[in-house]
């Protein structure tokens, strides 16, 4: 974790940046000592971002599964 004034961070602010990104925080310290943590914000994913399974099954032959799964629950169905 490394400390820079405002000043530098002004001037500096990719170099900051990539810093934060790689050490996890950077302090930025203001002339009248307040000091500021810049830090990544950590990536948020869905619940539902998952990798696909190739299936090799045809969009018909999912069809045809669910209405089996239906039919036995609920019984036939008429069309």
């Amino acid at each position: 974790m490394s400390m820079q004034t405002y000043t530098e961070t002004q001037e500096n602010l990719s170099v900051l940046l990539e810093r934060a990104s790689n050490e996890g925080e950077v302090r930025i310290k203001r002339s009248n000592g307040q000091v500021f943590i810049l830090k990544p914000e950590k990536a948020r994913r869905s619940a539902l971002d998952v990798a696909g399974i190739d299936l090799n099954i045809s969009t018909k032959e999912i069809v045809e599964f669910v209405r089996e799964g239906r039919e036995r629950q609920y019984g036939k169905f008429d069309d």
